[in-house]
């Protein structure tokens, strides 16, 4: 059984940039396959697995969504051997200076994030945040060698290392969403030892953070009975919103939305409450924001729910999440798996539940 921590590590520290996942897909599933019963690959570039349930023909499946794309750079132009950058995501360019990247060009470049020095900025930003245009990424080589080995179009993804933080925390980038995925394998590691009646459909998605692709159409083709995202929400610190965030290390987070079927939803909360996982309400009163989105309406729709792991410093290269939360719910997901039934469907009625 692999272990959770190096393996999270492994997982944030390659590259899968979102529309370019291959990198992180190919570490994926060579962990999933000896987990799952099939795997396959959309054409989108979504990695499916399946894992076979022993109930009766024609069975009912449950898709577990866990997006494996992170968000990052890409190259715009080269000026005099500096690259001018753009996101892929939603990146705050307040956190880039000082970064290390890898510069993904003819071969990979390690760079540092730049600002242009203050002196030499427009007088509006001298004192305040410097905005996308103003920075560049230097590599060190010569223009005559970047011009060679970069072009328009490259992608640069960061280069931190991941950082074992106190309190059985772990920091670095792209746990947004690779701790997700490393749910979703703990979760897929305990149903080898669990029977289950449903098929298991665990999907890492692609585009996640920029359409929503992967979602969209790994739904369509799948078409599930009921389906979950697992995703990252805002960890609570000082000066954070207490109704908006959620403390490391006490519990996942349990949707609560148009998003979200509330029969699921209760069916999710009796359970932790049972098992004595702790979690915690997240309120979600428009679209979740997560695959949850696309899985709900995705050909018929199917019945959603959204599952997420507090991560604080979201979308920066400091991520940080509790590997006791990540545990917790690749655990509370295998245990619901295990309890479905064909019953399960009938109740499945939308309507308010208390």
């Amino acid at each position: 059984m692999t272990e959770l921590l190096p393996f999270l590590k492994k997982l944030i520290s390659a590259p899968g940039l979102s529309g370019y996942e291959a990198p992180i897909r190919s570490l994926i599933k060579e962990e999933w396959e000896p987990l799952t019963d099939e795997l396959s690959t959309s054409r989108l570039g979504s990695l499916h697995a399946l894992h076979k349930g022993t109930g009766k023909e024609p069975k009912n499946s449950i898709l577990l969504a866990a997006h494996m794309d992170a968000i990052g750079l890409m190259v715009t132009r080269v000026v005099q051997g500096f690259l001018y950058v753009t996101s892929i995501g939603g990146v705050d360019p307040r956190v880039l200076p000082g970064q290390l990247v890898t510069v993904h060009g003819r071969e990979d470049l390690p760079g540092l994030v730049v600002p242009t020095p203050p002196k030499l900025l427009p007088a509006k930003y001298q004192s305040s945040p410097i905005p996308m245009e103003h920075i560049l990424v230097d590599t060190g080589l010569l223009p005559e060698e970047v011009s060679q080995l970069v072009r328009t179009g490259d992608l640069v993804s960061f280069a931190q290392e991941p950082i074992e933080t106190a309190g059985d925390t772990l920091s670095g980038h792209s746990l947004d969403n690779r701790a997700s995925v490393a749910a979703l394998t703990i979760c897929l590691q305990e149903l080898q030892y669990r029977p289950h009646l449903w098929d298991v459909w665990a999907v890492a998605t692609v585009q996640e953070e920029v359409t929503l692709g992967g979602a969209h159409t790994s739904g369509f083709q799948l078409k599930p009975t009921i389906a979950v995202a697992i995703d990252v929400t805002f960890g609570s610190s000082p000066g954070s919103p207490e109704h908006r965030t959620f403390p490391l290390g006490e519990g996942l987070a349990l949707g609560w939305g148009p998003n979200i079927h509330p029969k699921l939803h209760a069916s999710f909360k009796d359970l932790a409450q049972k098992l004595e996982i702790p979690y915690q309400l997240e309120v979600m009163p428009a679209n979740s924001g997560t695959d949850a989105v696309a899985l709900q309406v995705a050909a018929g729709g199917a019945p959603a729910m959204v599952i997420s792991i507090p991560l604080r410093y979201m979308h920066t290269p400091v991520e940080m999440v509790s590997l006791k939360d990540v545990t917790r719910t690749g655990r509370l997901l295998a245990e619901f798996i295990t309890r479905l039934d064909d019953d399960f469907v009938k109740k499945l009625a939308w309507e308010e539940t208390e």
